[in-house]
Formats: structure tokens, sequence, C-alpha cells
């Protein structure tokens, strides 16, 4: 898939046959994430018929286009944009969690109650899983590490009066957002799926949450399909996504109950849970960054091109005064260091150029001030004598000076390889005149 943009940004004509070899790349970007093979073909279909579509929105080139169809595909089956868990402040509001075992429930429902805590939100667990050993002592640890209230009885064995006792308890204790931890076996078996409905008829839900192993693969949808069909889902949430697992199965899900993704869990740790972005994790199956917010952060700087000095950028070839100039079309967008994030670069940028702070930019701008045109064009010039005089004249040190002209030095080399890159038939970022291709 990043070869093919790559291509895509770098092509003089964008023609069907470019098009076709993209979606090929998509579809096995897609197949290896795991991903559904009807799925697969739903999309891509999606995405060669909207990228050949004549009709360009205006301002958009034809690469943007293609790219933003990419994005935008991936996102509408994922839901298309964030969903937020909807919580009434000050009243109870229950949120029934259930799924098969081993999909990390139970710590799901520890996590979300520190979440929701550490943003203000009085929150609570209950445990209603009389199913499985050790369910109990393990979220009242949980709970007990967030400092959280848990309802549990481990003598009582009817699931049902478990969630309508703890719903109780929590309601008396003004606990507005209560956290139901239920029985998880297989999918088919009749008795989880009885208990399932008894429990949302017995205490009504405000919403039930699908938990769902991230590294099932093609196997999550199955999985969703026959949790939906028991019970009402309304989001869901996926676990384990923190190691190989890259998510293919939460498309899948997705695609089978209509229900949006909320969360994602990244990590074992209990902060390690955060709010599902369509976008940022299209990027993740197809093993790209978010290059759509890249070229709308680009439009929104309204960044304006020299293209005299864009090639001499790509050279590797250009003064002070460009790289001054780069440097604030730069900072527009954000921090450089954010910019090689969003493009998936592999650069390590050294640890002074990761983030150029406004005030470096302004100090940088006085030096310069106090050069001459010749210094400006040709920094190799600038010696001893000439650092100490720009120092004196700027009212800035000699190591400020120092500091702009190594500054330069490293730019100088890192848009010099970039260059070699594109020549190399990488291609480029258009209107980012230094970037590498993608």
């Amino acid at each position: 898939m990043h070869s093919a943009l790559k291509r895509l940004f770098g092509a003089s004509v964008i023609d069907e046959e470019l098009v076709k070899e993209l979606v090929k790349d998509i579809q096995r970007a897609l197949l290896v994430a795991d991903v559904d093979v009807n799925l697969v073909m739903a999309i891509t279909e999606r995405v060669q018929e909207q990228s050949l579509d004549e009709t360009l929105p205006r301002g958009v080139s034809r690469r943007e286009h293609i790219v933003k169809v990419v994005w935008d595909t991936l996102a509408y089956f994922l839901g298309e944009k964030t969903v937020p868990l909807t919580i009434n402040p000050g009243q109870p509001n229950l949120v029934m969690l259930v799924g098969i075992q081993g999909s990390g429930k139970t710590t799901t429902v520890g996590k979300l109650a520190r979440y929701y805590q550490k943003r203000g939100i009085k929150a609570g667990v209950i445990c209603a899983d009389n199913f499985r050993p050790g369910a109990y002592s393990q979220l009242k640890q949980l709970a007990e590490r967030s400092n959280v209230p848990f309802f549990g009885d481990e003598d009582e064995k009817d699931a049902v009066k478990l969630a309508k006792k703890g719903f109780k308890d929590m309601r008396e204790r003004g606990i507005e957002l209560i956290l139901l931890d239920t029985s998880g076996r297989h999918r088919e078996e009749v008795g989880l799926i009885k208990e399932m409905r008894d429990i949302a008829k017995a205490v009504k839900p405000h919403e039930i949450i699908l938990v769902v192993d991230g590294t099932l693969g093609q196997q999550a949808g199955a999985q969703a399909s026959a949790f939906n069909r028991a019970t009402d889902v309304g989001s869901i949430i996926v676990t384990k996504l923190d190691g190989s697992a890259k998510g293919g199965g939460a498309l899948s899900a997705v695609a089978a109950t209509q229900a949006p993704i909320k969360f994602i869990g990244t990590g074992e740790g209990l902060d390690a849970i955060e709010p599902f972005n369509p976008t940022k994790f299209a990027g993740r199956l197809l093993g790209m960054s978010d290059i759509r917010g890249l070229i709308d952060k680009v439009r929104e700087a309204q960044i304006e091109i020299d293209d005299d000095a864009a090639r001499r950028l790509m050279k590797g070839q250009f003064t002070l005064t460009d790289m001054m100039a780069q440097l604030k079309q730069l900072k527009k967008m954000g921090p450089i260091g954010k910019v090689m994030e969003m493009l998936g670069l592999q650069y390590k940028l050294p640890d002074d150029m990761a983030e150029i702070q406004e005030e470096n930019l302004k100090r940088f701008e006085v030096i310069m001030n106090s050069m001459t045109r010749s210094e400006l064009d040709n920094p190799k010039i600038i010696k001893s004598s000439r650092i100490k005089r720009i120092a004196s004249g700027s009212g800035t040190s000699v190591r400020d000076v120092r500091d702009l002209l190594k500054q330069h030095e490293q730019m100088k080399r890192m848009m010099k390889q970039f260059g070699k890159s594109r020549r190399r038939g990488r291609g480029g970022i258009p209107g980012i005149p230094g970037l590498p291709g993608m």
C-alpha cells in the first residue's frame, strides 16, 4: 500500500491502470490484516469506482482525491467518525459488557472505570460473572487499584440476581457510570445466550458493548453476528491491539453489527485504552500514517510554494533565507517531527530539530537580519570573526549563531538525502517542498 501511494504521488499521469494497481495493493494490505474477503472486495470496488470519478471537488488534485477516497471508504466501513459513550451526568447510566471468554472483557471493565473516573465521572463496577473462576477477585482487584466502587457476591450463582442487586447497590451510592461485567463463554453456547438476554431484560442497560479480541481476525465477524442476534449490541470495544494484531477483525465486526467501535485496548495497563478514531485506525490497517490529515493541514495552512526554492531544497542547495521560509511554512502545520510522523517516515530527526519552537524562529530571524546578503546566500563563508560580528549586531550569543548554522547544515543534508530518494523514483508530496515521497 505504501509503495502504491509513492507511485501515485510520483506519477506524471493518474490513469485507470495506476488506480487498479493501488486497489490491488489495498486488497493485499487488508487481507494481511485479516479482513474478511467479501468485505475487502466491497471496499476496493468502492475505492476504484470513486477514484476514477471525473468530477473533482474544487481545489483538490486527482492525487489528493484518491487518497481521500481510500480514507473515506475505510472510515465509512469503520463508522466514519469518533462516537463517544453517552453518559448523562447525575443519573445512573448502566453499561453492560458482553463477549466470549478470553476477549479481555473484565480487564476492559476496569479500564473504562478508571478512564471515566479520571474525567470526573463517578464510576462503579458489578461482577455478574458467576461462571469463570477468578472473575470476582480479578474485577475486585481492578476496582481497588482504581479506587472505584465494586459489587459482587461469590456465593450467588444466579447472574440475573447479581446484576439486579448490583444495579440497585450502585444507584443507592449515586454512581453515574455503572459497568456490568457478564460471563463469557463460547458464542454458540445456548446457556450464555439465554443468560445475556435475561440480564438485559432484567436491568435494561442504557447500552450493550461487545468486547472483541483484536487478534481474532476474520473470526470476529462471525462472533459479532452471533452476539448481535442474541442481544442488541450498541457499540464495540476492540482489545489486544498492542501486539502484531492489525485489527482487521474489528472491521468485520463493525460490518456485521453496524455498531460503532468506541474504544480500543492498546496494552495491559489500566490506562491502556483510548477512544476509537476511524481515520487513525484506517492507517493502521494499511500500515500507514494519517496522509489525509497531512493533506488537510497543508490546505488549511494555505502554504505558498516557490518552485525555484523547492527545486533547490530537493537538491540540498538552499540558503539560510530558504531554510527560514520552509520552517515558517512547516510551523503552520505543526512541529516538524509531527509532520514526519503523519507521513509515516522512518527518518530520525535530531532532537533539536524535532520541535521547532516559535521563540527559536524569532531568534533565528533576528540573527539573520544582522547578516549580509552574501552571508545569507552562502553560509559557508561565515567563520569565527563573522559569527562574533553577527552575534554582537543581533544582541544574541555566539552559540546562538552557531546553532542557526548547525540547524541549516542539518536541514541541508536531510533535504539532499530526500532529493536523492525522489530521483530514485519515490516521488514527492505535491505542495510540500523538501518532504520525501509517500
